[in-house]
């Protein structure tokens, strides 16, 4: 019988509180996918303040876990998108 495996999650966020919680424990489901598969590491999104996605990705390295921000909040207190990725987090 074939496995399923989850190689990507979404993360949405209604209390902020939970923020870190929720992607911890979606980091750590990810996590033990990619230690089966030993060749991506995870790659955490943030959509904007409220919706994040983590995925495998075979652009970061097994055994890291890095960032990249689509969007952020501007002065004027809407979301504004960028495309510039940010510096890896550190588990």
């Amino acid at each position: 019988m074939p496995t399923q495996t989850t190689e990507h999650l979404e993360v949405l966020v209604n209390d902020p509180t939970r923020l870190y919680e929720l992607l911890d424990d979606a980091e750590t489901a990810l996590r033990r996918v990619a230690m089966t598969q030993r060749s991506a590491g995870i790659l955490v999104t943030r959509h904007n303040p409220g919706r994040y996605t983590l995925a495998l990705s075979g652009t970061v390295p097994f055994g890291e876990t890095h960032e990249r921000i689509l969007s952020y909040p501007s002065a004027d207190g809407r979301t504004a998108r960028r495309s510039m990725a940010a510096p890896p987090v550190e588990s």
